[in-house]
């Protein structure tokens, strides 16, 4: 999927010296920042845009233990009281020092203490002192009610102020703007520094921040330290190795330990602070609505104790640096904390802990208590390195999940913005059945206000596919008990049907292996396979040794998500989605003996069986599609041509050149996808979409310009119509009929299920681009079955070996480490001389292992792409060489019977799935969902 680019933004100048000493035993006294009206009218709602007068503050340097608090970033140490001293605002009332803050970090909770003292965590005497930790003094975060500044620069101004902004310069150049532009977040101004002594906890480095004031003052709850202080470690280790190397989590050591009855968790790599909002503040909703059921066993007033969000980014390096700063003033993330390296060991994974309470909606206003929102306990797992979904995936499992042991793990991808109560459907479904493992909701193409998405026939084609593969396809596969295909975007599993057995074998194993499918040696057949990891996770979920899980599907829950709305981003995507899907179905296929090893009962079973021939239907009659399609265009432009029609020769003319176009186009589409990138190509794609939508419209109209003349040849032929002549007129009954029910089976379905606008909207824009489904994005896909990457980037590191040359500072000249001696100059060419007049080594020229591997590649796609093409060309040479002989009776029927079995298949697909979603909304009225 494509990433939006990052963009800068207008940020507002903040002038504080930053040095005003910190006072630990007085009140809070007035705010020297106070804003007050300017006459030059630079004043913005609460903010004046407009230096002011600096306080006088005595010498920071005269006393500097009085810089910093000695437990600013002491995990031993409760919260502080502040003055209103710069660059601190007015702080709330002192927070209290519960007793529950002398417990030791990650030991078991201590007898005696108020089980509202919701945190025990701070270091005993048993630790280990090493010093070495630079901590930087953190910027408080400005109030909430003004909201933060839009990509676009509107929206007012940001509720942080920008380190690093102060630039001790003259008066005249502070004078000339107040506004200062950049990226955000820069570094935190190093203004001192401290060379803290902190105290590891099984060597690893572990370490609890003071948040913001600033922040504190926006919440409704400040007393506990989960509240107050931020957690961040140091993970050096393999997620696997998580658990057993030490490390922990905030929720098993409050008292009484927490137990977790949903892990969710958000997987990004550089999507902007918009796109994260909107799935952030969409959990942030779904947490608070828990909260409301109070007459829930489960659920109520404390509920949110019992959900943990974790966020997982792929690559520091990567993420957005806005999504970064809305992650800040949640509270979840600070500048500065983070190592690169403890004891010697890399860093892997940047932990940080936090229980916010407040939330960024997607239009960057914060949201706190007064807007409904309840705490949430965070985990931002910023990895160091980029390494995929899997790989965010796996710390999920099997880094976090075994220390919190959660019961049901809700995935989502960040974009994706769940509904207001959908998180609570997805976990009803697993509440009322126990046999549930997997359960997904309804993924919903974002429309945009008043539907103006729509306009774009890419949107809308993509919207109905959307909306009839959730009325149809899903309700059917649910009756059976397995899902295809639980989308990564939003589902939910449950977590101990996940789990591998005591050898090591299971779901998650073979999840997993994903991880390792695009290394060196990799079978091509497996890492196409693992491009749909998705699908293998709910087969070896269904056909689990000894277990009897079954899929469910939940029309309640839907997530909003935005589609692709440019032909190239469309082809990309689809490339990864029908190789794995391809490839994946085979791999069910071929291994549904695994069922017999499940404990499934002997009904089920049959049901599953059934699922399968359909299945293996499904993916023989989509191989043939290419095929079917130009068999199809072909019948149906040639009886055009019936002299009985009376069209004369021009009808001729126009199928001729109609088919040239239709090869022309196919044939650049092959050439296309063999030699360009979709993203270079974009009008080539373009055409071949809208030139096969063109002869979709002729196709159509052949259609039904056929059906109406011959039943008007019935009608002059044998008189008044009867029902009778209906169904005995070979072209009305396999056109006419067959397209109908297919047609009346999609609003059928459509209004049992409450759903009928997308026929309205979007059906015709599906039905012209249906073609170029087949034809464009097939040909893509086949033709690049050889690239298995997950679009990551490659190696930008700059090397530094060979030196660099810079200038100083306001002088054209350069200092450089070059051989000037005589000596040296001559050594270097004897050097030379003596390489030449010796004879080269025999090298023996073999091609190393990743040449070895795209060869090895290239070869199995030139395979596939064969066997595809050569399978549906000869499919349509045979149909439509019998079409040539149509004089002969018996060739006309093979032609006619050959039409037939295509259009009624597609009706008796249709009617399938429409049983069986009608069987699951009876089903859903009962049971209660």
């Amino acid at each position: 999927m494509s990433h939006y680019p990052e963009a800068d933004e207008a940020q507002r100048g903040h002038y504080n010296d930053g040095y005003g000493a910190y006072s630990w035993d007085t009140q809070p006294g007035p705010n020297p920042y106070d804003p007050q009206p300017t006459p030059d009218g630079y004043e913005h709602e609460h903010q004046a845009f407009h230096p002011i007068q600096l306080p006088v503050h005595p010498d920071p340097f005269a006393n500097p233990q009085a810089l910093v608090h000695p437990s600013l970033y002491d995990p031993y140490a409760g919260p502080a009281v502040h003055t209103g001293s710069p660059p601190f605002h007015p702080a709330s009332p002192p927070l209290p020092q519960p007793s529950s803050y002398l417990n030791p970090p990650y030991g078991a909770p201590q007898p005696g203490l108020s089980p509202s003292s919701s945190y025990t965590a701070v270091p005993s005497g048993s630790y280990t002192a090493v010093s070495g930790a630079e901590l930087d003094d953190q910027e408080p975060i400005d109030s909430g009610d003004i909201p933060l500044l839009r990509r676009d620069g509107t929206g007012g101004p940001l509720p942080m102020p920008i380190p690093g902004d102060y630039d001790a310069a003259t008066p005249d150049d502070r004078s000339e703007s107040n506004i200062r532009y950049g990226r955000i977040p820069q570094r935190v101004p190093r203004r001192y520094k401290t060379i803290k002594k902190v105290e590891l906890f099984h060597g690893n480095f572990v370490l609890d921040s003071a948040v913001p004031t600033k922040l504190l003052d926006m919440c409704a709850t400040r007393n506990d330290r989960e509240f107050t202080h931020m957690r961040y470690s140091a993970a050096t280790c393999d997620p696997n190795d998580f658990k057993d190397s030490g490390f922990t989590l905030r929720q098993v050591h409050y008292d009484p330990p927490r137990r977790t009855e949903l892990f969710i968790v958000m997987t990004m790599y550089n999507e902007d602070e918009e796109l994260f909002c909107r799935t952030m503040h969409g959990v942030m909703k779904n947490v608070a609505h828990l909260c409301k059921r109070d007459r829930s066993k489960t659920w109520g007033k404390e509920g949110w104790k019992k959900v943990v969000v974790c966020i997982v980014s792929d690559g520091r390096q990567k993420i957005n640096s806005r999504t970064l700063s809305v992650i800040a003033a949640m509270g979840a993330y600070q500048e500065g904390v983070a190592k690169n390296i403890v004891n010697g060991k890399p860093v892997t994974a940047h932990i940080y802990e936090y229980t916010t309470q407040i939330s960024v909606s997607p239009s960057m206003k914060i949201e706190g208590a007064d807007r409904g929102i309840v705490p949430v306990q965070l985990i931002f797992c910023l990895k160091e390195k980029n390494q995929k979904k899997i790989n965010s995936h796996r710390w999920f499992f099997n880094a976090f999940g075994p220390i919190l042991q959660p019961n049901v793990c809700v995935l989502l991808d960040v974009g994706t913005m769940p509904g207001p109560t959908s998180i609570y459907h997805l976990w009803k479904a697993f509440d009322i059945n126990s046999n549930v493992g997997g359960a997904c909701g309804e993924i919903v193409a974002l429309k945009g206000k008043y539907g103006l998405n729509l306009i774009n026939p890419l949107v809308a084609a993509q919207n109905f596919e959307y909306k009839m593969s959730n009325i149809l396809d899903k309700p059917l596969e649910s009756i059976f008990g397995y899902i295809s295909v639980l989308p990564g975007a939003f589902s939910a599993y449950r977590y101990i049907a996940l789990q591998n057995d005591s050898t090591g074998q299971g779901p998650l194993q073979k999840y997993f292996l994903g991880e390792q499918m695009h290394g060196a040696g990799a079978d091509i057949f497996t890492a196409n396979m693992y491009l749909a990891e998705d699908r293998i996770l709910c087969w070896e979920l269904v056909s689990k040794r000894g277990g009897a899980w079954i899929l469910h599907y939940v029309k309640s829950a839907y997530a909003v998500t935005d589609v692709p709305d440019q032909v190239p981003e469309l082809v990309s995507q689809r490339r990864r989605w029908l190789n794995g899907s391809f490839f994946a179905a085979i791999h069910s296929t071929v291994k549904f003996h695994y069922i017999y090893r499940s404990s499934h009962s002997f009904l089920r079973k049959f049901w599953i069986h059934v699922e399968m021939v359909y299945q293996t239907f499904n993916l023989i009659f989509s191989w043939f599609a290419l095929g079917n399609y130009f068999i199809s265009f072909k019948i149906l432009s040639e009886a055009l041509e019936d002299p009985s029609f009376h069209l004369g020769n021009a009808i001729h003319i126009v199928n001729i050149i109609l088919e040239y176009i239709y090869l022309g186009l196919l044939i650049m589409c092959f050439l296309l996808a063999l030699g360009n990138r979709p993203q270079g190509s974009k009008w080539f794609y373009t055409i071949a979409f809208v030139g096969f939508a063109v002869i979709t419209v002729y196709m159509t109209i052949a259609a039904f310009f056929l059906a109406f003349k011959g039943i008007d040849n019935i009608v002059h032929s044998n008189g008044p119509l009867t029902a009778s002549d209906l169904f005995t007129n070979s072209i009305f009954r396999n056109i006419v009929i067959s397209l109908v029910a297919t047609l009346g089976l999609y609003f059928l379905a459509s209004f049992i299920h409450f759903e009928p606008w997308h026929m309205i909207t979007s059906f015709l824009q599906y039905v012209l681009m249906a073609p170029s489904y087949i034809n464009v994005l097939n040909v893509y896909a086949f033709a690049n079955v050889h690239d298995v990457s997950w679009g990551t980037k490659g190696d930008n590191k700059i090397s530094t070996d060979l030196g660099v040359v810079a200038t100083s500072k306001g002088k054209n000249e350069v200092e450089v480490a070059v051989p000037t001696a005589e000596t040296d100059i001559n050594a270097a060419y004897e050097d030379a001389i003596h390489v030449l007049s010796t004879k080269p080594p025999k090298v023996e020229s073999k091609p190393d292992a990743a040449t070895q591997q795209e060869d090895y590649y290239r070869s199995f796609r030139t395979k596939v792409l064969l066997a595809w093409t050569l399978s549906n060309a000869l499919l349509a040479a045979v149909i439509v060489t019998a079409t040539d002989k149509a004089a002969d009776s018996s060739a006309e029927k093979s032609v006619d019977g050959y039409m037939a079995f295509i259009l009624y298949s597609v009706a008796g697909l249709a009617l399938i799935r429409f049983i069986g979603s009608t069987t699951y909304m009876l089903v859903r009225l009962f049971a209660g969902e």
